[in-house]
């Protein structure tokens, strides 16, 4: 009775086209990443520059510190600004990431209220020097880098932190949208491992809807009260052009690209992700599997008639192709 429950779980998943990890690495992540392209998207500093020099908007970089000498440069960096990002160049999942909000006489605020010193923030980059939180434990550099001003609209939907929107992309086509929204519990950050929240997006208008927390389904947000669904992001046309185009920028053909609103800035890009997480087809009650299929058929077609398409006419295809909300 067991198996037979089990059985008819997965049939339902695949029927429903739900990726899992071993298909996702697989016919992927294997398929379309080149190993020799990873430095790419894996080093933030290396992601940040190559997008500067296509003229793709990214928060501002202040600067970046590569060894234990190097700290003594921190004063220099940081100048007379109250508030800046430190984080690892080759982080992953959040970790290791300093917000500083503010200062306080001789020490500085962090975006959650503490209060720490320049010591303390010495000892963070040190700690990001020697791997403590880069892929593979080795030895990592720490990137100093405007703080991005979250848009009023997300006031009423997040706790403290930056809201970043994620879309996973295919061969230059979005195929999927979420909106990860801090809660008290991420501690103000927007990743899901930590306790935020993920918020499905529909690609053709940006419009939010249903959100998961924990890996439950909720309409709240746990510390607002405010319902998660049914908000409009502003520019979504810019999101959707921007992630497209992260494509040609790293010439992987299967990320996550990672986003935020900045209210003086708006779209920028934080970070690609060549193994992006599977939750998203929770928040969006919808699979990647069968989505990227209609784009690999696509391509396919293009491919046959000698054709390919611009950004714009990718975007156009998938928000055609992928609308959640019925017009």
């Amino acid at each position: 009775m067991f198996g037979f429950g089990l059985i008819k779980t997965w049939r339902e998943l695949n029927a429903k086209g739900i990726m899992g990890i071993n298909r996702r690495n697989a016919d992927y992540v294997l398929k379309y990443n080149k190993r020799s392209l990873y430095p790419v998207v894996d080093d933030k500093i290396l992601t940040k520059e190559r997008a500067i020099a296509a003229g793709i908007n990214v928060p501002e970089m202040y600067g970046i510190i590569s060894t234990e000498k190097e700290i003594e440069k921190l004063d220099q960096i940081i100048g007379n600004r109250t508030d800046f990002v430190i984080k690892p160049a080759m982080g992953a999942g959040g970790d290791g990431i300093l917000v500083i909000a503010d200062r306080f006489e001789d020490r500085y605020k962090t975006v959650s209220g503490k209060i720490i010193s320049h010591e303390e923030i010495e000892y963070q980059i040190s700690s990001i020097l020697t791997g403590l939180y880069s892929l593979g434990g080795s030895r990592d550099r720490a990137l100093i880098e405007y703080r991005v001003t979250p848009d009023p609209l997300f006031k009423s939907i997040s706790y403290e932190g930056v809201p970043d929107i994620r879309v996973i992309v295919l061969m230059g086509y979005p195929i999927m949208a979420m909106l990860r929204l801090p809660t008290r519990q991420s501690g103000g950050k927007a990743n899901l491992h930590q306790g935020a929240i993920g918020v499905g997006v529909d690609l053709a208008t940006g419009i939010t809807l249903q959100g998961t927390w924990l890996n439950n389904k909720i309409s709240k947000h746990p510390d607002t009260s405010n319902a998660v669904a049914g908000v409009q992001l502003p520019d979504w046309d810019g999101f959707m052009t921007l992630s497209a185009g992260c494509y040609e920028l790293c010439g992987l053909g299967y990320i996550g690209v990672d986003m935020v609103l900045d209210q003086d800035q708006g779209p920028l890009i934080l970070e690609l992700n060549a193994r992006p997480g599977l939750n998203i087809q929770i928040a969006n009650n919808a699979g990647l599997t069968l989505r990227a299929h209609a784009v690999e058929h696509h391509i396919a077609e293009l491919k046959r008639q000698g054709k390919t398409e611009s950004v714009e006419e990718r975007v156009r295809f998938s928000q055609a192709m992928f609308a959640s909300i019925p017009t």
